[in-house]
């Protein structure tokens, strides 16, 4: 079976360069599904595969690669292309209070792919997959509480609490996605036979 090489000798390769972008497009359309399957918005909130994306990121390239992919997709929407929520984009979005959670792809992937190069084995695929979740999780939510009390004006019934009762709605979406997420990545990597940097 052919061994898919990401990185030749401490340089980044062509290949490493078509990954990054493929995760930086696969990232925007995960940010915007909605726009093209509409049913997945269930109960006024969108489903998302940001998350999703972000970890399988880490699963397959590693977490040096999987980091620089959500990095080429946060810098890709900073300068101003249209490929964050909604179809967004700009510097503005560092005030956003969603902003939290962009930055955390960067971590989530990292991270996982980290767990993943040490526990190869399926569940080793998942239970770093639902940590990526849960740090994606903890990063965002607590960027958004700040951003809401320092600078976005929140309700004066604004609280800690009601951040995180915020997120309960797409939590059950979010832990099956990052199950299958490390099934799939786990199946993936076997096949594809990625050599991570």
């Amino acid at each position: 079976m052919t061994t898919v090489t990401v990185k030749e000798k401490g340089r980044i390769s062509p290949l490493t360069i078509v990954y990054s972008g493929m995760f930086a497009a696969l990232m925007m359309i995960g940010a915007n599904i909605t726009a093209f399957v509409p049913f997945l918005v269930v109960g006024g909130v969108p489903i998302t595969l940001q998350t999703f994306f972000a970890i399988l990121a880490g699963l397959l390239l590693g977490s040096r690669l999987g980091a620089m992919a959500m990095t080429v997709y946060l810098f890709i929407g900073l300068v101003g292309a249209p490929v964050f929520s909604k179809f967004g984009g700009g510097i503005g979005y560092i005030l956003y209070p969603t902003f939290g959670f962009l930055v955390s792809y960067i971590l989530v992937a990292y991270l996982v792919g980290k767990m993943v190069e040490k526990y190869g084995s399926l569940n080793g695929y998942i239970i770093a997959a639902l940590v990526g979740m849960i740090v994606n999780y903890i990063l965002g939510t607590n960027w958004m509480y700040f951003a809401y009390k320092f600078w976005a004006a929140a309700p004066d019934a604004f609280t800690y609490k009601v951040a995180w009762l915020w997120m309960i709605p797409p939590l059950p979406k979010d832990i099956l996605l990052s199950i299958l997420a490390g099934m799939f990545g786990h199946r993936m990597y076997k096949v594809l036979k990625v050599r991570r940097g």
